[in-house]
């Protein structure tokens, strides 16, 4: 058996971008207190989601190549590999991404959000391709926010590569006179929580999602066992880091395998 701690930053939004990296290198060290092997962060944690009346500035690509070696430090020096929801600019294109950093502090590479929103079409650009990393013995994929919510396929992909975990960043706060809810998917809460446990059963592989800590969130950061079962979640607007102990050999990626064309 191989089993692999994952922890998940259920971190409230930064007030500025220069917070977003301070925040995230303190969860760095708390997730190497903790025993964790990789932690993962919210989308676009650093410098904060672009959403409606949140004060992000204008992108800066200077500040992201500076953020992204202090986060890359704060790995390398607690000897843990990162998930960090992220923005990056290519050629003026403004992109939803996740940088994976390496537990020794090295660059693992960029999965970009594919599968934008369509309240986000206009601000950010559409990304193309996925790809598989891997942290000692764990191999995982991710997937971004809308897009592991709504298309089934991009969890598909990463668990018929041999991903053991797919990871979730996500951002998700509450709306005007939205349902609160206190328990993992509620029957009487959007879909969204259904989903993630759909994700997991449907492909037989790890699902672990992550949102921010806000008051009223209509969904937190858990993670899903390979059958569809819960193992653990974040109480609801509560900040802190999600743990768990994550057995490898439960990820068969027998259902994800069985699939044939249609």
């Amino acid at each position: 058996m191989s089993t692999v701690r994952i922890a998940l930053a259920n971190l409230p939004f930064p007030a500025t971008p220069d917070a977003s990296v301070a925040m995230a290198e303190g969860a760095i060290r708390e997730a190497s207190d903790l025993g964790a092997d990789l932690v993962c962060f919210p989308e676009c944690f650093i410098p904060g989601y672009r959403a409606p009346g949140k004060q992000v500035p204008t992108p800066d690509p200077a500040f992201l190549s500076r953020a992204w070696a202090a986060v890359a430090a704060a790995a390398g020096k607690a000897g843990v590999a990162v998930i960090l929801g992220t923005e990056r600019v290519e050629a003026d294109r403004l992109l939803i991404s996740a940088l994976v950093i390496n537990r020794d502090g090295t660059n693992g590479g960029f999965q970009d959000k594919v599968q934008l929103d369509p309240s986000e079409q206009g601000l950010y650009v559409d990304g193309s391709g996925r790809r598989m990393f891997q942290a000692g013995a764990l191999k995982f994929g991710v997937v971004i926010c809308h897009e592991g919510w709504r298309y089934p396929e991009t969890v598909r992909w990463a668990a018929r590569q041999g991903a053991h975990v797919v990871f979730h960043p996500a951002f998700h706060e509450a709306e005007p006179g939205s349902y609160r809810p206190a328990t993992f998917a509620d029957p009487a809460n959007s879909f969204h929580e259904k989903a993630a446990l759909c994700r997991a059963a449907e492909n037989t592989c790890w699902f672990a999602t992550v949102n921010y800590a806000s008051e009223g969130s209509p969904t937190t950061s858990a993670v899903v066992k390979p059958d569809g079962t819960l193992l653990c979640y974040q109480p609801y607007g509560k900040a802190g880091l999600l743990t768990a102990d994550v057995d490898l050999s439960e990820a068969t990626g027998l259902l994800a395998g069985r699939l044939k064309p249609l």
